[in-house]
């Protein structure tokens, strides 16, 4: 089967589960708990000290990856911008994300979860890109672009009149996690190191965990939360993109 039509079946399978998802799965409103996070300590006159100081990972790699971008070996100079966007999002949880722990509300958090869709896109769509190429990866990436904000203002426009709406994010993270190893391994992929981002999204998947045992780790641990230690792993999965961009040659040219 030619790359087109692997292509075009995953497409067709991406279809597939959000239609049914609209279809079967009712509106998922925010939890009114989310927000009241274990660890509330303050430090140097900043409430919720390290959910708020811990962002700063976030910065450190996106920063990194901006600084590497020159650097780094593509076959065609386009193919940068699916890891800026990645990389540029990072940047922006960071500041998003610190400015909402220190004081939660669905306001601020729509603004978190905003930046969480640029490095979401630019992950989706490098990943698509090393595995089918650059004419898939950056349609997807505009795409993305926009089905990623309008998610979330979807659900913050839905919060708002009353409903909430989570599904459409949720399908974001959701297809990205599903669909990545099945590109990896339908597709041979441009570069090297394909194995790479089934570590990202591992690396995301723990993080993920980590959030919703936020409270029990506190408990045991009484010094670190989970959600502060989300933001070390997530960032880590950040790093792990970093360090596949750094060591990546390509199979078809020259290193």
């Amino acid at each position: 089967m030619s790359k087109q039509k692997r292509l075009a079946w995953l497409a067709v399978l991406a279809i597939g589960i959000v239609a049914a998802a609209f279809a079967l799965v009712p509106p998922i409103g925010q939890p009114r708990w989310y927000h009241d996070f274990a660890d509330r300590r303050a430090w140097l006159g900043v409430p919720n000290f390290l959910d708020v100081a811990s962002n700063i990972f976030f910065l450190a790699v996106g920063v990194a990856g901006w600084a590497r971008l020159p650097h780094a070996r593509f076959a065609e100079p386009r193919e940068r911008w699916p890891y800026a966007v990645f990389f540029a999002g990072l940047v922006l949880t960071g500041f998003a994300s610190a400015w909402y722990h220190l004081a939660p509300t669905d306001a601020r958090l729509a603004g978190d979860r905003l930046a969480m869709t640029l490095a979401f896109a630019g992950f989706a769509a490098a990943l698509l890109q090393e595995q089918g190429g650059a004419s898939f990866g950056l349609p997807a990436l505009a795409t993305l672009l926009v089905a990623g904000p309008g998610a979330v203002l979807y659900w913050a426009a839905s919060e708002a009149a009353g409903g909430g709406d989570l599904r459409a994010y949720f399908l974001l993270q959701g297809l990205a996690m599903l669909l990545a190893p099945l590109l990896v391994w339908l597709l041979p992929g441009r570069y090297s190191r394909g194995g790479d981002w089934l570590a990202v999204l591992g690396l995301y998947a723990l993080a993920l965990a980590l959030e919703w045992l936020d409270k029990p780790i506190f408990g045991a641990t009484g010094s670190v939360s989970g959600h502060t230690l989300k933001h070390l792993v997530a960032a880590l999965a950040g790093w792990a993109v970093l360090r596949h961009l750094r060591l990546r040659r390509r199979k078809d040219g020259p290193p």
